[in-house]
């Protein structure tokens, strides 16, 4: 029986996943126009910012495209199929759950956020 069930919901995962990645790609919003200098200092901040994400996961979605709104050049990081990045997830924050967004502090010490809610608010309190 739970073959059965994890077997639906990966059909279903594969059936889906194509309207997703469309729904990503279209419902993406413009982002906030900053001036050259501004956006440089955006630029330098989120060069300290790491998104570990999947395709495919809608709260994953939701971040990147407050992202985009922001006009945040966040690195993404694919926790689904890089083993490498899957790794350092469950080592740096203790689970392999995304959205994680990885921020390292000037100090050089890093702290691990999840929670779509609170990386959505963090990202707008900061960058906003």
């Amino acid at each position: 029986m739970r073959t059965l069930i994890r077997m639906f919901f990966r059909t279903l995962r594969l059936v889906l996943m194509p309207f997703m990645l469309l729904w990503a790609k279209l419902a993406m919003p413009k982002g906030m126009v900053r001036s050259a200098e501004a956006q440089q200092q955006v630029d330098s901040e989120c060069a300290k910012l790491a998104l570990y994400h999947f395709q495919t996961c809608p709260f994953c979605i939701k971040v990147r495209h407050e992202m985009g709104r922001l006009s945040l050049p966040i690195t993404l990081r694919d926790a689904q199929h890089d083993a490498e990045h899957k790794e350092a997830l469950l080592q740096g924050g203790g689970k392999v759950q995304t959205p994680c967004l990885r921020i390292t502090g000037d100090d050089g010490q890093v702290q691990w956020m999840y929670e779509s809610g609170d990386i959505i608010r963090y990202l707008q309190q900061r960058f906003g």
